[in-house]
């Protein structure tokens, strides 16, 4: 019996399994980071200069023509009161006039004098009117006062001294009013630690290529068979599109007429249409120009027929030029 206890007493209990189940960790959904948004680039600098000093042969509108200007936008900022009467080395400027200064809308503002309010110390303050409600002043207070007097030096005067200030040393001061202490209860047993946090983050949203300075959205002017291309350097400013007499010719890109006329020599029958700030588009050699200058149009819009108008044959010169300086219409052209 012995053993068999003994026996007994040594085993150890079976473990004790908490087989519960347990709730899944919560699934915190975190916000979105904001979309990325790109700056929008920077426009293309200037680079058109601040002034032309005309030369021999030189028209305004050869001038606005080759910087990308309005000619009566020119002749206006010029004070010219015939556009066709210019003289060589006369200096044109090629912007707009600055607006009135701003010093002059400053010069206009008045400053007051500031007040000053006599100090109470020097006894200047005026009393109060008769009949005015309302507390005595620091001056009339100071008045009703007596007067401070000196006594000679004596073991009696000082004594009195003494015992004044004494007096007004001993006097009780109200006791100051003691904060209440307030006393945080903490719990002794820490907080059971919640299940840690499965992190869902949202898809970043794909970024919008922005666009690029000054865009505009070109089709051709016409259908046709190129006959000469663009050349910088044998001062080809355009391409030629072959084409019939009366051809209907169309915008390139919507913007306003700023020029409609035979002014400009070599070009004939000329059309000159500005998108934006930026580029402008030409039309030559037309047969007929059916639109007037200061118009809008529209893309695609139809605004001269094809000619042949001082040149060898019929076809239509067309330019595109950014700030004035003629570039190869077939970079911004679709493809044919």
């Amino acid at each position: 019996m012995v053993l068999c206890l003994a026996a007994c007493a040594s085993r150890t209990p079976a473990p004790v399994e908490d087989r519960t189940p347990r709730p899944p960790p919560p699934v915190v959904s975190l916000p979105a980071p904001p979309p990325v948004v790109e700056a929008p680039p920077a426009p293309a600098p200037d680079l058109r200069p601040q002034s032309y000093t005309v030369k021999r042969g030189d028209t305004v509108q050869k001038i606005a023509l080759d910087h990308g200007l309005d000619y009566r936008e020119l002749a206006a900022w010029n004070n010219l009161e015939n556009i066709n009467v210019i003289r060589a080395g006369q200096v044109l400027r090629l912007t707009a006039p600055p607006t009135e200064s701003a010093s002059a809308a400053a010069s206009a503002v008045q400053t007051a004098p500031l007040k000053t309010v006599p100090s109470l110390a020097t006894g200047d303050a005026s009393p109060a009117p008769a009949g005015s409600s309302g507390t005595r002043t620091n001056t009339e207070t100071y008045k009703s006062q007596p007067k401070a007097f000196k006594e000679p030096y004596s073991e009696q005067a000082l004594r009195d001294a003494q015992r004044g200030g004494t007096a007004a040393a001993s006097s009780p001061l109200p006791p100051e009013p003691i904060p209440p202490v307030i006393v945080a209860r903490t719990d002794p047993k820490p907080a059971a630690e919640p299940p840690p946090a499965v992190a869902r983050v949202d898809p970043k949203p794909a970024p919008v290529p922005p666009d690029g300075d000054e865009k505009v959205d070109w089709v051709w002017p016409v259908k046709g068979k190129i006959l000469t291309g663009f050349s910088e350097a044998a001062s080809l400013k355009g391409i030629d599109i072959a084409g019939t007499s009366g051809q209907a010719i169309a915008a390139s890109a919507a913007g306003k007429v700023v020029y409609a006329g035979t002014g400009l020599r070599g070009y004939g029958k000329l059309i000159i249409v500005k998108h934006n700030a930026t580029y402008l588009s030409a039309y030559a050699h037309n047969k007929e120009i059916l639109v007037k200058e200061g118009q809008q149009v529209n893309r695609g819009q139809r605004i001269a027929e094809m000619g042949n108008t001082d040149a060898d044959q019929v076809k239509l010169h067309f330019e595109i030029r950014r700030q004035g300086k003629p570039v190869d219409p077939l970079r911004y052209l679709p493809p044919a």
